[in-house]
């Protein structure tokens, strides 16, 4: 399974970002789609996670800024991010999972950088 995002960039405080999540070559269905995220020096963090059948949870620190979506056809995960903060400055990962054994596949990730 191939996931690849994108969407990333330099962005200043206040400002949005929409960052994709496509994966491939899965001959299961893909499950749960998320979105973790990493800064320097601290732990890989979730940030937000969707379910085939539309369900979504979010950190608190994205709750109202932050939304989550799919295209179920496409395989594609968005997260749109809105009123960002320089402390959302982070190599922001997706990670599927695929199957019934709900296995992992991550993606190389993708760094988003807010100023202030």
């Amino acid at each position: 399974v191939h996931v690849v995002e994108s969407g990333g960039g330099l962005v200043q405080a206040g400002g949005s970002l929409r960052l994709s999540c496509a994966a491939s070559g899965s001959p299961f269905s893909i499950n749960t789609m998320a979105w973790y995220r990493q800064a320097p020096g601290k732990q890989r963090e979730l940030v937000a996670g969707i379910t085939s059948g539309g369900s979504t949870n979010y950190a608190e620190s994205v709750e109202g800024r932050f939304t989550i979506s799919r295209d179920n056809a496409k395989n594609t995960a968005y997260l749109q991010m809105n009123s960002l903060k320089p402390e959302d400055t982070a190599v922001y990962y997706c990670n599927v999972a695929v199957g019934a054994w709900y296995s992992n596949y991550w993606g190389q990730g993708t760094q988003v950088t807010v100023s202030s």
